[in-house]
């Protein structure tokens, strides 16, 4: 069986493991003790390291990491709306720990790298070499696959459970499903080197999918109008068709 390494299991680590497990062994890396038991529960191999913002001397190779067919790393370099949390220092810990990886990889980025602009954005909008969280990992992997997500929702990520402002504005979401799906395409037809935008490809606004979600109907006007980021280049190249393409029925 082949082996993937999922560096940073949270909520979407946690997801995608649990849709690849039947087919790669799976090793995990989570910071957090509390959650080793849980993830060894389910029959996967936990290493605990922590990627802080300062330099670690001790930091060492992931023992493993040689012998994975694939490593997708979930943990968070870009912030909300594309502001860089330190970067230089907590990237070298995780260059250091990967190694001198040979395999296909995988990086979870954020459509948060597009400005707040009204328009449709592409991938050809913002290049990886204008990123710094996206060119630190690229230069040193160059056959890294960038996914930058959407909003990430699904299960009881769903906006009528959160106190929601702006409800005009238009979304860019995804359901976690749809990730797995991408992820699991790529790995069986070996992609390296790829930019993805992974977002539904419909965007209402929050007011109409809150609705949705509350069985209520939505009275006011539909805008195509607002900050969209585009699937098109995913659909187009992966061949892929959304299990969850429209954000109002995530809940279903």
């Amino acid at each position: 069986m082949k082996k993937i390494g999922i560096i940073g299991c949270g909520w979407l680590g946690d997801h995608i493991a649990e849709r690849l497990s039947g087919q790669y062994e799976i090793f995990t890396t989570t910071t957090s003790p509390s959650k080793i038991e849980d993830l060894t529960s389910k029959g996967y191999h936990t290493t605990l390291v922590d990627f802080p913002d300062e330099h670690l001397e001790t930091m060492k190779e992931w023992e493993v990491a040689r012998q994975l067919d694939a490593v997708i790393i979930t943990v968070p370099f870009a912030g909300v709306r594309g502001a860089e949390i330190p970067l230089q220092e907590k990237a070298q810990n995780l260059l250091t720990f990967l190694g001198d990886y040979k395999g296909q990889l995988y990086l979870m980025s954020s459509t948060g790298v597009y400005p707040q602009a009204e328009k449709e954005f592409t991938e050809d909008d913002k290049s990886v070499d204008d990123i710094p969280s996206e060119r630190v990992i690229k230069n040193k992997f160059p056959q890294v696959n960038i996914l930058r997500l959407a909003g990430l929702m699904g299960d009881q990520r769903l906006l009528k459970n959160y106190n929601i402002s702006n409800l005009d504005l238009l979304v860019n979401h995804i359901h976690y499903a749809d990730i797995c799906s991408v992820v699991e395409k790529m790995l069986n037809n070996e992609s390296h080197s790829k930019v993805y935008n992974v977002v539904a490809p419909v965007h209402p606004n929050k007011e109409e999918i809150i609705n949705a979600q509350k069985d209520l109907p939505y009275s006011g006007e539909r805008t195509t109008q607002g900050r969209t980021i585009s699937p098109a280049k995913l659909i187009s190249e992966l061949g892929f068709e959304f299990e969850y393409p429209d954000p109002r029925y995530f809940h279903l």
